[in-house]
């Protein structure tokens, strides 16, 4: 399996825009970067940051 090039991504992110349209982009872009930072918290063996108690 080859690596993703700079064409690839073009490519996904005008499927991705045509799918959510421009409204909707950076909202899934949010939840994505949500879950990867879960994700790898999870990993790290360290509880997620509850962004309410820390507001306060």
């Amino acid at each position: 399996m080859g690596r993703i090039g700079p064409m690839e991504l073009v490519l996904i992110a005008l499927i991705a825009l045509i799918i959510f349209g421009p409204g909707k982009l950076p909202q899934v872009g949010q939840a994505v970067g949500k879950s990867i930072r879960e994700f790898k918290e999870a990993l790290a063996g360290q509880e997620p940051a509850d962004e309410s108690q820390s507001k306060n």
